[in-house]
């Protein structure tokens, strides 16, 4: 009832409205609008000729049903009780193609995400139209981090052609991929040996001592010096390194994709990745400080000089506006650190691993050795022709491992058409390499580890189009070759000196791997013999 001094409602009018209610209803109203035309766009483009895929939902896309719980957390579950084992997005993306087919495509928010899961969708995209795809989409993490400069993660374009070619030519002018670089490598291998030799028999984590061999040969290129084992910063450093690359796919961190600010967040994740963006920054900017400080324009030692004086030589030119600047340094310098070291060591650690599994292959390996090299001789590249089983054996253990399961991803700068489907310009696309070297239309058991798919009827090395664990296209890896030559004298070193196995009842460590930038094994220990 209202009391005498109250106004009447009016006829038809709900108690509670006004201006306040009319408003709240107004936005609740435009807000419901605008998810309907968000689906509504969603439903638009699946119907414009895009791969299929699942149904996306208004705002989020695929973001909330599929791909926070299975694919940022990765608690797609395999197996059952002791037996689970969490696995990637690399294995979940493909068993999403079984459903959708080999090119299929998922929405997060409003952003196309295409999937490309076997070789020919792969080739025809990197390589046949390769000016299209050759791009790389703004992701907020990766912008903080890399202001999109570098080689890996830049944009794709003049600045990037110079950089990338600058990078290569100076990387080669100091042996990549050259025999003139064999001897550093092979000094680092005097400093692997000696350490695994101080174990003895007792079980160790080969993980430090191999990353820090790897490291050593990129700074030996780049900073035109070597860390020894026990140097604390260095050590600090790779570690670091390997926390940082292993976070960054965590589920919260991934949220600084939707809203940046989140990267300032005082807690958890947040802050420390940005304290290992600080240590690492400080590390390097010491490093370029230093040759600043020494450079000699008559006697280069390693690429930092080389860029340095490139970069003289660009202001004498009067080059205003050139791209190549301290800042760009520090970002080629840390993506050939941060990425050279990463994928060669978890390389490398997948090849002990395998071996430690495999002592029948482990044996073959070790006969072809003492066959062509013997027990005594340093191992050279020149090797490599009369070695088939042995680089059949890595050959293999890069197949399985794919230590870079999904490329870095690439976007479209033009609308195309692929397999016969329309892929709008500014499309993400995901090239699943894992799913190419599991394909069973290429690999017969695609899941067993055999290196004999690498030979011929006569025993010799068989080259296969389809084994493409760099990539392929403009954005394949330029460190392919410096890879290639650091997997084949560290694991032909190795065995030459030791015999690898798992120590005396121990489990069979997980095969699936740890899914950070780069596929990395479970840890695992090993015990070594020498031979």
């Amino acid at each position: 009832m209202s009391s005498p001094g109250d106004p009447s409602p009016v006829a038809g009018e709900l108690p509670g409205a006004g201006p306040q209610g009319s408003a709240a209803a107004g936005a609740l109203l435009l807000c419901g609008l605008a998810v309907l035309l968000g689906w509504v766009w969603l439903r638009w483009q699946r119907a414009c000729g895009i791969p299929p895929g699942p149904a996306p939902r208004p705002l989020v896309g695929n973001f909330g049903h599929l791909l926070v719980p299975r694919f940022l957390r990765l608690q797609y579950w395999l197996g059952s009780g002791s037996q689970k084992e969490s696995v990637g997005q690399h294995v979940f993306l493909a068993k999403l193609a079984g459903v959708y087919g080999k090119v299929f495509s998922f929405f997060i928010g409003h952003r196309l995400v295409v999937v490309l899961s076997d070789f020919h969708s792969v080739r025809e995209a990197l390589v046949q139209q390769s000016e299209v795809f050759s791009d790389r989409p703004q992701m907020p993490l990766i912008s903080i981090l890399t202001k999109e400069k570098g080689i890996v993660f830049a944009h794709y374009g003049p600045i990037w052609k110079q950089q990338r070619k600058f990078s290569h030519s100076t990387l080669r002018h100091f042996g990549l991929g050259k025999l003139s670089l064999e001897p550093k490598i092979i000094e680092e291998l005097k400093y692997v040996k000696e350490e695994m030799e101080k174990h003895g028999d007792a079980p160790f984590n080969p993980f430090p001592i191999i990353s820090n061999a790897v490291s050593n040969v990129i700074c030996s290129l780049c900073f035109g010096q070597r860390f020894d084992y026990t140097n604390r910063e260095f050590k600090k450093v790779l570690d670091f390194m390997s926390r940082g690359l292993e976070i960054c796919l965590h589920s919260q961190l991934f949220l600084i994709n939707i809203c940046p600010w989140f990267y300032y967040l005082p807690f958890g994740p947040f802050k420390e990745l940005r304290q290992i963006e600080r240590d690492i920054t400080c590390f390097l900017k010491n490093i370029i400080k230093e040759h600043q400080e020494s450079l000699d324009a008559s006697n280069p030692q390693d690429f930092i000089d080389m860029y340095l004086l490139h970069m003289a030589e660009e202001r004498k030119s009067g080059g205003g506006g050139s791209s190549f600047t301290e800042d760009y340094l520090f970002y080629i310098i840390g993506d050939l650190f941060i990425a050279g070291t990463d994928t060669t060591t978890n390389s490398l650690l997948w090849c002990l691993l395998y071996m430690s599994l495999n002592p029948s292959v482990q044996k073959k390996v070790h006969e072809e050795i003492e066959k062509v090299i013997g027990h005594d001789r340093v191992p050279s590249l020149t090797d490599k022709a009369q070695m088939p089983y042995t680089e059949a054996t890595i050959m293999e253990v890069q197949r399985l491992s794919m230590v870079v399961p999904l490329a870095i991803p690439h976007m479209t700068s033009e609308e195309t058409v692929l397999q016969g489907y329309t892929i709008p310009k500014g499309t993400v696309v995901l090239p699943n390499l894992w799913s190419v070297h599991r394909d069973p239309a290429i690999w017969e058991k695609p899941d067993d580890f055999c290196p004999d798919r690498f030979l011929d009827d006569q025993g010799q090395l068989l080259k296969r189009e389809t084994f493409i664990p760099f990539g392929i296209g403009k954005r394949v890896c330029m460190g392919e070759q410096l890879a290639k030559m650091e997997l084949f004298l560290v694991f032909v070193s190795l065995m030459q000196s030791f015999t690898f196995a798992l120590p005396e009842g121990s489990e069979k460590p997980s095969m699936t791997g740890r899914f950070g930038l780069t596929l990395a094994p479970h840890p695992f220990n090993v015990t070594v013999s020498k031979r």
